[in-house]
């Protein structure tokens, strides 16, 4: 299929369900952020070890999976038991971790929330929960992010680290993360262990690659990129498959990525 071409809607699943076929396998994991989470097979580890992964995933995919690496080391390879029992000394060798624009102040901050959080629930999940009525996860997100800066004395640098449909971002980090924890079929790169929120309600991780890949197939029709493109891209891939539409992220950035569309 060439992108010049119209686009039939029978050949553009069918092409894109191939890709689908291609890329979501393990072989996939060892080059990607979600290497990270999938190190671990408790629950809380994994959705610790994924948040990181995905909030830091922007630059060089290999530079990303070393820095998160780097910040897993630094807690002892035991996300959940250093977030919940650190002392202040142990907070001490995070001070110097440093990922592009993501410092010490942001780092101490998201253990600080963390600690929080899993003092009081056992997955984090909860703090992404929509009604199954609602057809996205937006007010998931947007609950979310109200949530992270509850806490007193937030740093105000750090919110440009969490992203929120109310600011009008794809929150491609943020939507990336959910299709790890949700996500569930026979391939392994998905992991699927949240139950409470659907598959049907995510939306599409729109990064570069995947909104440029996305425009050609006639999938994107929104000059900006922005929320809203986001939503208009997962509501084209719902035609496509309306229970499972985000697992055409991988055919779209293995396009992306690998093909260089």
């Amino acid at each position: 299929m060439t992108s010049r071409k119209k686009i039939n809607p029978l050949e553009l699943k069918e092409f894109l369900e191939a890709k689908v076929r291609l890329y979501n396998q393990p072989g996939f994991i060892a080059h990607d952020p979600v290497r990270i989470p999938h190190q671990f097979n408790k629950k809380q580890d994994i959705e610790i070890a994924g948040f990181f992964a995905a909030v830091l995933a922007w630059g060089q995919r290999v530079t990303i999976i070393n820095k998160c690496q780097d910040l897993l080391n630094r807690m002892d390879n035991d996300p959940h038991q250093f977030i919940l029992h650190h002392s202040e000394k142990d907070l001490i060798q995070l001070e110097s971790f440093k990922h592009r624009t993501f410092n010490a102040t942001d780092t101490l901050y998201f253990i600080a929330f963390l600690k929080w959080y899993y003092t009081y629930h056992a997955s984090l999940e909860d703090a992404f929960l929509v009604s199954v009525k609602d057809l996205t996860i937006e007010k998931g997100l947007i609950n979310f992010h109200k949530l992270f800066f509850s806490l007193d004395d937030y740093p105000q640098r750090t919110k440009k680290h969490i992203a929120t449909p109310e600011r009008k971002s794809t929150c491609k980090r943020l939507t990336m993360y959910l299709r790890w924890m949700v996500r569930q079929d026979s391939y392994g790169v998905d992991f699927g262990i949240w139950k409470r929120i659907s598959p049907a309600q995510l939306v599409c991780p729109c990064d570069v690659h995947v909104d440029r890949v996305a425009r050609k197939l006639k999938l994107i029709k929104r000059k900006q990129t922005d929320w809203q493109t986001a939503l208009e891209l997962t509501q084209n891939l719902r035609k496509l498959d309306p229970a499972d539409p985000v697992k055409y992220d991988f055919a779209l950035f293995g396009l992306g990525i690998e093909e260089k569309w």
